[in-house]
């Protein structure tokens, strides 16, 4: 996973590349079938992150796999230093139109995690990846270049989906088929990761475990809350390098 012309992706799908370039345009649209819901539960994220990280303001961020930059202008209008990054030229392109509109305070790069470890390795307090694991062929390296990417007693968060049954029915049939929260063939369930799968690749990485919860929707009410305890669907896990 690369940005130079000359050596192939090592670490990224290209249908995936794809299929979010075509709907790049929808990023900022919280009304979008694919995006919407990032929108709606951005605040809740960017919570948990604050009350594991503590206060972000002017701390060293990197959001991995920024896509269009939901994240990143969130962290930015806490006061942290955030740098965006992703493969995907046209979700940067839209990032950083973005940024030109609101004024965020971000910076954007197109590169590959597991290059920007080896140029900036032990260069930012907090680094966060969210719902990447799931979408790239060796998650283990993902998690090791962000755990890389980590000072020392950084910490790194992963927001990711479970691998089981009920991830299945949930996260497949019901967000994609029967509620429409996604369009259909947004997530392939055998690259879901397991709590147990990931914490594994983190201690690997010399990450030890600081807290996890879950995302849980009701189609009821419509809303999206986190749970303590129901990694079953939806769930971030925080991680502090080793000091």
């Amino acid at each position: 996973m690369t940005t130079h012309a000359a050596r192939p992706l090592r670490n990224a799908d290209p249908a995936e590349l794809a299929k979010f370039a075509a709907l790049a345009h929808h990023w900022w649209d919280p009304e979008h079938e694919m995006f919407g819901t990032l929108h709606k539960i951005n605040p809740l994220r960017l919570g948990w992150i604050e009350g594991v990280a503590g206060d972000v303001a002017g701390k060293r961020v990197v959001d991995v796999g920024c896509g269009g930059g939901i994240l990143v202008e969130a962290l930015a209008g806490r006061g942290a230093e955030v740098l965006g990054i992703d493969l995907g030229e046209k979700a940067l392109g839209v990032a950083r139109l973005h940024k030109l509109e609101s004024g965020a305070n971000v910076d954007y790069r197109l590169v590959a995690a597991e290059d920007l470890a080896r140029e900036r390795p032990a260069s930012f307090d907090l680094v966060t990846c969210m719902e990447m694991l799931e979408h790239v062929p060796d998650p283990a390296s993902t998690v090791a270049a962000c755990a890389a990417l980590a000072r020392p007693g950084g910490t790194v968060v992963f927001a990711t989906i479970n691998r089981n049954p009920k991830s299945y029915v949930f996260a497949i049939l019901g967000a994609e088929y029967v509620l429409r929260l996604l369009p259909r063939g947004t997530h392939d369930w055998s690259r879901f990761v397991r709590p147990a799968e990931l914490a594994a690749h983190a201690r690997r990485a010399g990450l030890d475990l600081v807290d996890t919860i879950g995302l849980v929707y009701n189609p009821f009410t419509r809303i999206f809350r986190l749970e303590r305890g129901d990694l079953d669907v939806n769930y971030m896990a925080a991680f502090r390098r080793h000091a």
